[in-house]
């Protein structure tokens, strides 16, 4: 009986021990622990990249739009055949910038992501200085929009062109430091990255 007993316990431990070996699962469950950070890193990465790149688009469409009101290629209330509306202007501006931000159907009557800032003035000096007007909170206050006009002016005017466009920040990660604006109030899913280009111009001498 003893015998037995002694068997079944070497038994036993014979198999804890080779239990204790196996390392069949351990990649799997190591995996399965580091996948939702890593994939979370790596979305929060391409959502950068893609943000910063979207960035550079505006400020291509930006500088474009301007060199176009600069040359005289768009003009405005002229009576010319390049006079363009406000709308058809955003039109416009949502074709330069449609690789990576699309315009909604309602986006070139209601402004609710791009909003853009086209007007003339008499001098240099005149130009607002605030790159961003923003409401309340001078940090991360909402874009104050309440000045913006559009009214270029015709040749040798000086003009400023400034374009904001709200990008909704997809990935929870890197919203609380990719974002600039946050409304006042409001849980962090509702913060978003406010992108700003701006262009000072005068106009040429154009016919």
């Amino acid at each position: 009986m003893a015998d037995l007993h002694a068997e079944r316990t070497m038994k036993g431990s014979g198999l804890a021990r080779r239990f204790a070996r196996r390392r069949d699962g351990a990649t799997a469950i190591e995996f399965a622990i580091l996948a939702l950070p890593f994939f979370m890193i790596i979305f929060a990465s391409i959502e950068t990249f893609i943000a910063f790149a979207g960035e550079q688009l505006l400020a291509n469409a930006t500088d474009v739009m301007a060199r176009k009101i600069r040359t005289g290629e768009i003009t405005y209330n002229q009576g010319k055949s390049t006079d363009m509306t406000e709308a058809e202007f955003r039109t416009a501006f949502c074709e330069e910038i449609s690789v990576f931000m699309t315009c909604s159907d309602t986006e070139v009557e209601t402004p609710s992501k791009l909003f853009l800032d086209v007007r003339s003035f008499a001098s240099i000096e005149d130009i607002p200085e605030t790159v961003v007007p923003r409401e309340g909170d001078e940090t991360y206050g909402e874009l104050d929009t309440s000045t913006f006009g559009f009214a270029p002016g015709g040749k040798q005017t000086v003009n400023i062109v400034r374009a904001y466009y709200n990008w909704t920040i997809m990935t929870d990660l890197i919203r609380p430091y990719l974002s600039n604006v946050r409304p006042a109030g409001a849980s962090s899913d509702s913060f978003s990255y406010l992108m700003v280009a701006a262009a000072v111009i005068q106009n040429e001498n154009y016919p």
